[in-house]
Parts: structure tokens; sequence; C-alpha cells
């Protein structure tokens, strides 16, 4: 089984709304969400981005956005910003639950590449602390310095909605990434401040103006870790190919999201037979990309997959899917796992 080491999930949102079960949750799994560890390991899922996401929280909105995104054409507004002082208790209490799943013995919080390579070789999930918006984070920059003293070593300065540091794309089809202002003054001393820690940047949900600023400022690789080709479905969350050859310039990394909703050519949120929409993505991203700069970002427990995949004990199948579409053992390992080693390398040092 070739191990699996993914750009993205959203596992800690489960444990964040029902931490009374967090226990069953991730040691024995409730037959919910795409992952636990059982399935983890049926998958050969050897670790990843464990994403620490904000929920909003608006009493007020009644809209069905699933059904609103089964339905294309649609636009869907933002929630409302979300202030440093409401997002810091529930960014703590998430990473607490991922320092309990460390206290377990199943997994490993990793701050290297060396620690990845020994959980994965010891048979711990590697788990990367990652921010999916920087609301935590706070105009000061301070709080950044105590989440990187915890294990934080990547971050998205938005997740769509915005932020003091910039703007993330709305949930637009068709549509294009350039919706709107790039950075902010505070974001752009995020992002060198996040070079000078070496923490990752990711610029999944960021829109294009944003998406520029940072290639314009950062020193690292620009990396994407949960987002597709849109080229073959125009989306806003998705990488045109101009913003896929900037990725290639700097030797960066895209990882493949597996939502269906990035994937269908249509935009529609509905999951498919077969692997035909995942594959003319992965196909996309390597030809444009390179061999050696696409993986997964899965965004399990985020998003629909495909009916083929299910979830992580699906990833097996997935792998056969790739070599029977032709795909080569050594590409497919690639692909699985070396590439984001690669990139974590140049980005975070040996």
């Amino acid at each position: 089984m070739i191990p699996v080491f993914d750009g993205h999930n959203d596992f800690l949102l489960r444990l964040l709304d029902n931490p009374q079960d967090r226990e069953t949750i991730w040691l024995k799994g409730n037959g919910k969400g795409h992952l636990d560890l059982p399935r983890m390991k049926a998958g050969g899922f050897a670790g990843g981005f464990f994403a620490v996401y904000i929920p909003s929280h608006d009493e007020d909105d009644t809209t069905d956005y699933e059904a609103l995104m089964n339905n294309p054409p649609y636009d869907l507004d933002l929630p409302k910003p979300i202030g440093a002082a409401v997002a810091q208790p529930v960014a703590a209490a998430k990473i607490g639950h991922l320092m309990w799943m460390e206290r377990t013995g199943k997994l490993t919080i990793c701050r290297s590449v060396a620690d990845i390579r020994a959980a994965m070789a010891a048979g711990r999930i590697a788990a990367i602390l990652h921010f999916e918006g920087a609301e935590a984070v706070g105009e000061d920059l301070d709080a950044l310095h105590v989440w990187h003293g915890v294990g934080l070593r990547s971050v998205g300065p938005v997740w769509s909605r915005p932020t003091i540091f910039g703007h993330g794309v709305p949930f637009r089809f068709p549509g294009s990434p350039d919706t709107g202002d790039g950075l902010t003054e505070t974001g752009k001393r995020l992002i060198r401040e996040c070079n000078a820690l070496k923490i990752m940047i990711d610029l999944s949900h960021l829109n294009e103006k944003g998406f520029n600023d940072i290639a314009a400022i950062s020193d690292a690789p620009l990396v994407a870790t949960h987002s597709n080709a849109y080229a073959v479905t125009p989306s806003t969350r998705n990488l045109t190919d101009r913003q896929l050859a900037m990725i290639r310039e700097s030797d960066g990394m895209v990882g493949l999201n597996f939502g269906t909703v990035f994937l269908n050519p249509d935009g529609r949120n509905t999951s498919f037979e077969g692997w035909d929409p995942l594959l003319r993505h992965l196909d996309h991203l390597v030809e444009h990309l390179g061999e050696t700069r696409v993986g997964f970002g899965s965004d399990f427990d985020g998003v629909s997959v495909p009916k083929a995949l299910g979830d992580a004990a699906g990833l097996p199948r997935l792998i056969e899917a790739l070599k029977a579409h032709g795909y080569d053992e050594a590409l497919i390992t690639r692909i699985a796992h070396e590439n984001w080693l690669r990139v974590l390398e140049r980005t975070w040092g040996g």
C-alpha cells in the first residue's frame, strides 16, 4: 500500500462539535464523515494538514447552501468577518483536541520533515497544525509566535470570508478568482513574518490579487493545499493556468481537492460515479505544474467526495484508478506523499 500524505482535512471540526465523543470519533470511528483512525489505517492515510477553521455562526442565516450549489449558476454571500477575540478560544480548543490525539499515542504533531518521516516509519499519523484563515492571529501578530510555539507550521490568510489580512473568493460558479482587493498592509506583514518563522503560506481560498501579492512578497514556494484547475471547472475556488504557471516557477505545490463541487465541470455539488472529473483535474495539474509539484489535498470532512472514493478507506481505490489511467508507480508515489515532503523541506528547511 502506497502511503498518502494529504494537504487538507477538517477532522478537528468534528471534534469541536462533539467533544464528549472524541474518543469514539478518533479511535474507533462512529461511521460518520471521512476520517477516523481505523479508516486512515485501512486506506494508507499516513498524515497531512489538520486544519483549524473558525466556523461562522450567523443565527439569522437560513440559506440552504447545499441546494444552491447543486443548481448553478450560484453566487453565495460570504459570512461576516470574525475577530481575534472570538477566534482565539476556538483555535485553542481545536489545537487542544489535536494535542489530545497526540497523547493517545496514535498521532504526532510534526514540526519538521524529519518528524513526518519518523511518524510514518513508526505507524503514527503525521499531523501538521494548519490555520485555514488567520483570524486567531490578530493584528499585532504576537499570537502568531504563540501558535508557532505550540506547533503551527502552515497558515492560510483567509478562508473565503474577509479577514484583517486579505480577501477570499466567494463560492461562485461560474466565476473568476479575480474578485476584489489584495492583501491589506497587515496581511503583507503576516506574510513576511511567516517567511521569517518558516511557516508555510497556503493560497487556497485566496482571491487573485491576494495571490499576486503573496507571489511578489514571499520568499517561499507558492503552495495551494486544496485547490483544482479552473480550466476544467470555472469555479472561483480553482486556480487559473496563469496561477499554476506562477506556482510552477516558484517550484511550489498544489494539492488536488476531492470536493465534487470543485471537480464537476458543471459546478454541481452532487457526487458522481467513476473517476473521470478527478482524473481530468489531476491530468491538467500534472501537465501545467510538472510531476514533482502535485499531490492530494482531500478536504476530507469538509466536502462531498466522489462515490468511488467514499472516505479515507477508499484511497487504495484511487491509487488503483491512477494506475489504470496510466500513471506509473513512481509518479503515483510522488503524488501520494513525496511531493509534499519535498516542498515542505524547501519551505521549512532541513
